[in-house]
């Protein structure tokens, strides 16, 4: 057939090929989707995962009871007041005269209730040298941090007249408006970065505005379309904040992805001198396949979240599936569109200071040639050296230890704040995270109840799970009380659990538990970390095992290899076990933590490994699909299997490696916020696309693909009745040799 004859089939191609005769239409509609989205969603409202969603077990259960009830728990707040270098007791005359300057200084400001002073309440530490002054923000606890301030300057103004003595202020309010303050720009800042930042490596991926815009603009609109259907779909599976971060985090990550793989190849097949539309088509049979094909791929590993049970989890899932779904129908649809509308015009906005990357003279990569031709020269070497030095990053795996962070992990030093909070657990132990059991009973006041709750006191001291002071508040109209037991163990995580599960497998049966009617679950800030962390650990199975299978399956029928299905499989799970490998080595151990700006807090957040498995599961299998593609490419138009790989690795390392640099770029700006929790998703999604990119995709995949050779290709005949769906590859077209100026611009005839 001639130049612009070759007959392709597929989705992709079918769309492209609509999207390239219909031009306006396409854009048109696109454009209709994403306002009328934004339009539906901003109508109907976001619902947001309540309490009761977020866990199963007593957690739930608690917070259950807590909304039944119709109770507003209002953030508490704690003032310590403590003895600096002086021998000064809680029981001096100054002593007193501070506290009391606190109590009369936080009720003027009218927007607390129920202070309490040490001198009632008994929240004297034993050396008798702290106390504790505590009372509630008055109004709805997820405000309270906008309300706070008043009460801060009290208390500062009270540190001012009392300079011999410690008074600082600590409570889930003061807290939020701290966070707030330092990080609320930090994230944000983040966020508007990115954009840029891919924004500029684009320019000079491309060297032209123009091309480099329009992978920004897809994303860009994929993104907000998806905001919108999140509105919608909220009323179904309720959204979270978090959900919204990570879908914009995925949503660019694909979107540029995306866009970068279809236009690169646009370019690619016009360089190599085909006319608009053939080129054009070619991408559309190729590359947009290669993108369907990812898509499905990642939106299958992204609904693995949906398999956890934890809300947030599952709004996570559910918001990356919708953004690179609708990234994915963008990029086979409006771009060419786009493409085809602009013709010529997508190199305008050339920049003169750039030069094209060196290339050899069909347009491969010098650079991952001279790799690659070592890499096949000694395969079965380079597959023991890349997989060794693979499985040794990934070994400090096997030790990791998950966990909530305490504040002080979480932030360091970096904050007074945290150092307020230190000083309280080494003063009261468990007193700025005390477990809270929520007892329910149909008459909370009735003479059995009450005697179980004063037995319950007395035990959780007696039995060593708590030195007190052990706290009831009723609230009889609603038959509910809460009990806050300060844990022995404090900010340690290891102790507070062993606490809490004294608590519960002991202190809870022997009392409360013997009462008919009577609901006792045990929340709190540990009680939480370790149901949460429990949940996740038993969604591990189920998770990892859809995702794998699921992925399997959907490669196997877009490639019909066996061989590459299990290859693909095999090489994702190495990535992901280095990522893991990298994140304990250098956040649970601390090597290397400093090159990096964080440190060793012991543990990796509780739910981090699930995610980045999840996440990085389906943003390898992205480049695998599209460099298998090419090599499937070159060998169906007849080259041998070596020389396949060869082409297709050096072919496509320039977009795998743009790519993964605006990943790692946009990753490692998380890895550079205050918090741990955002420097290890950070640093895990950067290390883990790098050596994603280079190792596997450079190194490892060839190399086993040579070793392999026509086994590639391997397909029982049991499985040839599967559904075919590959599309015919177009063959070489005959294209004159197109001269170019020094800057590779097209010289006219």
């Amino acid at each position: 057939m001639g130049n612009g004859e070759s007959r392709v089939r597929g989705l992709a191609a079918r769309a492209g090929g609509w999207s390239a005769r219909h031009r306006w239409a396409a854009v048109g509609i696109w454009v209709l989707f994403v306002v009328l989205a934004m339009g539906l969603g901003s109508a109907a409202g976001r619902v947001d995962v309540g309490d009761s969603d977020q866990l199963k077990g007593e957690t739930s259960t608690a917070a259950r009871i807590i909304e039944d009830a119709g109770i507003e728990e209002p953030a508490s707040e704690t003032v310590l007041v403590q003895a600096g270098d002086n021998d000064l007791k809680a029981t001096d005359a100054e002593f007193r005269s501070a506290v009391t300057a606190v109590v009369t200084a936080v009720e003027k400001t009218g927007e607390v209730t129920d202070v309490t002073s040490p001198y009632e309440s008994g929240t004297i530490s034993k050396d008798g040298r702290s106390a504790l002054v505590q009372f509630d923000v008055r109004g709805g606890s997820d405000t309270a941090g906008d309300r706070v301030e008043p009460v801060l300057n009290a208390v500062e103004q009270v540190q001012k007249d009392h300079e011999s003595l410690r008074i600082e202020e600590i409570g889930g309010a003061s807290m939020m408006k701290t966070f707030d303050d330092a990080f609320g720009d930090d994230f944000k800042k983040a966020e508007y970065s990115a954009v840029p930042v891919a924004l500029g490596i684009l320019l000079i991926a491309f060297g032209a505005l123009v091309a480099a815009l329009l992978p920004v603009a897809l994303a860009i609109t994929a993104i907000m379309a998806t905001m919108g259907l999140m509105g919608l779909v909220s009323h179904l599976q309720p959204m979270s904040e978090t959900a919204n971060s990570v879908m914009l985090l995925v949503g660019l990550a694909v979107g540029v992805d995306y866009c970068l793989f279809y236009l690169r190849r646009e370019r690619e097949e016009r360089a190599a001198g085909r006319d608009a539309r053939t080129a054009l088509r070619i991408a559309a049979a190729t590359s947009g396949r290669a993108i369907v094909v990812s898509g499905v791929t990642v939106c299958v590993a992204m609904a693995g979240m949906l398999f956890t049970g934890l809300a947030e989890f599952e709004a996570m899932g559910l918001a990356s599936l919708m953004v690179v779904a609708v990234a994915m129908v963008g990029s086979v649809t409006v771009l060419p569109a786009l493409l085809s509308l602009l013709g010529e015009r997508v190199e305008k906005g050339r920049l003169p200071f750039l030069r094209r990357r060196r290339t050899t003279g069909n347009g491969d990569s010098r650079f991952w040639s001279a790799v690659l031709k070592r890499v096949l020269a000694k395969p079965a070497l380079s597959v023991l050296v890349a997989t060794g030095a693979l499985l040794a990053v990934a070994a400090p795996a096997a030790g990791m230890k998950t966990q909530n962070l305490t504040l002080d992990q979480e932030f360091g030093d970096s904050l007074p704040i945290v150092q307020t909070y230190n000083r309280v657990n080494e003063a009261f132990p468990g007193g700025s995270e005390p477990a809270e059991v929520v007892v329910a009973a149909n008459d909370i006041n009735a003479p059995e109840v009450q005697a179980a709750l004063a037995e319950f006191r007395e035990r959780a001291i007696g039995s060593g799970a708590s030195r007190g002071p052990v706290e009831i508040k009723l609230h009889d109209q609603q038959n509910v009380a809460f009990v806050h037991v300060p844990l022995v163990g404090g900010s340690d995580q290891d102790k507070a659990s062993a606490s809490l599960e004294k608590l519960r497998d002991e202190v809870r049966p022997a009392t409360l538990g013997e009462v008919d009617g009577v609901e006792a679950p045990i929340t709190g800030q540990v009680a939480g970390s370790k149901d949460f962390n429990d949940q996740v650990v038993g969604s591990v199975v189920p998770v990892f095992a859809f995702v794998v299978v699921f992925a399997f399956l959907v490669l196997l029928l877009s490639f019909r290899s066996l061989t590459v299905a299990i290859t693909s499989i095999v090489l994702n799970l190495l990535s992901v076990g280095a990522a893991y490998g990298i994140l304990v080595a250098v956040f649970q151990h601390g090597w290397g933590a400093s090159l990096v700006g964080a440190e060793g807090v012991g543990a990796i957040i509780t739910w981090l490994p699930l995610f980045l498995f999840v996440i990085l599961f389906g943003l390898s299998t992205d480049y695998h699909v599209f460099v298998v593609s090419r090599i499937r490419e070159a060998r169906l138009r007849g080259r041998t299997t070596r020389d396949a790989i060869q082409h297709g690795v050096v072919t496509t390392a320039g977009v795998v490696t743009s790519a993964a640099i605006i990943m790692v770029a946009v990753f490692g700006i998380f890895g550079t916020l205050s918090m741990q929790s955002m420097k290890q998703m950070g640093v895990g999604l950067a290390a883990a696309v790098l050596i994603d990119a280079t190792v596997i995709r450079g190194v490892l995949l060839p190399a086993v693909m040579t070793l392999l050779g026509e086994r590639n290709w391997y397909l029982p005949k049991w499985l040839h009745r599967m559904p075919d769906l590959t599309h015919d590859e177009p063959p070489e077209a005959v294209a004159p040799p197109v001269a170019r100026d020094d800057e590779g611009e097209r010289v006219p005839v």
